[in-house]
């Protein structure tokens, strides 16, 4: 989810189902589109990382942001790793987890001169690592517009800057990955630009703040993004609710016994997983009452339609949340392909 909605902010739409494909290795043929389930697994396994600690203590780093970029980048196919200079027409090559070398533009806001970077990145992590909780929260969403702001690098800033933030509150409130500020962000994607343009600004005036920006802008963008977590979370906590979860498996369950893709008692082992997060082999034959040859009849058809999986041939199962299956099990989490 995190890796769709962020990178569809930046106009690059590899839809779930096949980011899920390139996982279980089944690229497209199309080039285009190959390139993308390749930038999306690349996302994830960043996300990984960051989900074992890889930056834990260092989200807001610059050493952090530079290791961030380097593994994104690294991974992406090399037609991702060259942009076009729309003023001199000239294609520049992405270093992955190399500050930029080039002056840039981004809309009408051009972004701070390759020698200045160093010092600006020194300031950024000086202001915004080592807070406390409440103040770490507070910073989390302004790190994230100066880190725009001072654009870093050629091009992957958005990405980075989003990984940033979900690495900075997955520590300080233990978010547990559960919900996506990238999707929130990507429903309100012209509000987003516009609070970030709007943060680009000179201070308005004495009242506006002691530095060279809006001090009032960057208040509102912060007062927006947190909202848009608060939402997020919402959204999250009422879609993964057990008993709801488990009655909207139910149907689809039903469906499929009924039109035979399915044998009978399938949505037992669905029930119990909701429940119980995981269910061994030996548990499910007293679960449905049958012999262990019949539950493994049932167990392999729920295999067969990726709704199950287990991480070995003696490993429990678990539930596997087919992207296919998204609109029924966990309806808005995608849009419809």
């Amino acid at each position: 989810m995190n890796c769709y909605y962020s990178n569809l902010i930046e106009g690059h739409d590899a839809h779930p189902i096949e980011i899920e494909k390139a996982l279980n290795e089944d690229f497209s043929a199309d080039p285009k589109q190959r390139d993308l389930q390749l930038e999306a697994m690349a996302h994830i396994s960043v996300q990984e990382w960051i989900d074992q600690g890889g930056l834990d203590g260092r989200a807001t780093t610059q050493e952090g942001v530079v290791e961030t970029h380097r593994r994104f980048c690294e991974l992406l196919p090399d037609e991702m790793l060259w942009i076009d200079n729309p003023d001199t027409g000239e294609r520049l090559q992405v270093r992955p987890g190399k500050l930029r070398e080039h002056d840039v533009k981004v809309g009408r806001h051009i972004g701070i001169s390759p020698g200045a970077l160093p010092r600006f990145m020194a300031r950024f992590e000086n202001g915004y690592a080592n807070l406390g909780k409440l103040d770490s929260i507070l910073a989390a969403a302004a790190a994230h517009h100066r880190l725009l702001y001072i654009h870093p690098f050629l091009d992957g800033n958005g990405r980075v800057a989003r990984l940033m933030f979900y690495a900075k509150l997955r520590q300080t409130i233990d978010t547990g990955g559960v919900w996506s500020i990238a999707r929130g962000l990507a429903r309100n994607v012209e509000s987003y630009k516009t609070h970030l343009n709007n943060c680009d600004q000179q201070r308005r005036n004495d009242l506006d703040g002691r530095g060279n920006l809006s001090e009032e802008s960057l208040a509102e963008f912060k007062e927006f993004f947190l909202n848009i977590c608060i939402d997020q979370v919402d959204f999250m906590e009422e879609l993964m609710q057990p008993k709801k979860l488990r009655a909207r498996a139910k149907v689809w369950c039903e469906e499929e016994i009924s039109s035979g893709d399915l044998p009978a008692k399938s949505d037992r082992v669905i029930g119990a997983l909701i429940d119980r997060g995981e269910l061994g082999r030996a548990e499910v034959p007293e679960l449905l009452g049958l012999s262990e040859r019949s539950s493994q009849r049932i167990t392999r058809a729920l295999l067969d339609k990726g709704v199950i999986k287990a991480r070995s041939t003696r490993a429990p199962f678990e539930l596997a949340f087919p992207a296919a299956l998204s609109a029924r099990w966990l309806p808005g989490l995608f849009p419809e392909k």
